[in-house]
């Protein structure tokens, strides 16, 4: 079981289920979204996503045709996105969750928009557009319908 909240905490939610493998987006809309250098995007089925508290505080943005993104209308917390193509498929944002979790990311993607004041260091793979599905398979994303 994994709970999350955003900033303000009016909303929450529970996950009955660990959110999927992720990588860091750095494409020009998740960091817009996310107003960092990259947003933590990771899948989960909707029917393993409950609202505890808060479904008149959050409001969807269509930021691109067919994807939406939900956030808290009082903080402006991002909560989570998914497409109108695959609706079952929640990508929630790592940010919000408040139970510790441990997975680490598999990918940097879209670095081709990343932001030139970030550098990326490490060992995590770096793709210029979207990870090879065998190194991380972003389920709820455009990868997945593309």
């Amino acid at each position: 079981m994994f709970e999350g909240s955003c900033l303000c905490g009016g909303v929450k939610y529970r996950l009955a289920a660990e959110p999927g493998a992720f990588g860091y987006c750095h494409c020009t809309s998740c960091r817009k979204a996310s107003g960092s250098a990259h947003a933590a995007n990771a899948p989960v089925d909707r029917a393993a996503f409950e609202l505890l508290q808060g479904q008149s505080l959050i409001k969807e943005f269509e930021s691109s045709p067919g994807k939406l993104r939900a956030f808290c209308s009082n903080c402006g917390s991002p909560l989570y996105a998914y497409l109108r193509a695959t609706p079952e498929v929640l990508r929630i944002r790592l940010g919000t969750l408040d139970t510790p979790f441990f997975k680490q990311p598999q990918a940097h993607t879209w670095v081709s928009d990343k932001a030139p004041w970030e550098p990326i260091e490490g060992d995590v793979p770096k793709f210029e557009r979207w990870a090879a599905k065998e190194v991380l398979h972003q389920r709820g994303s455009r990868q997945d319908v593309a």
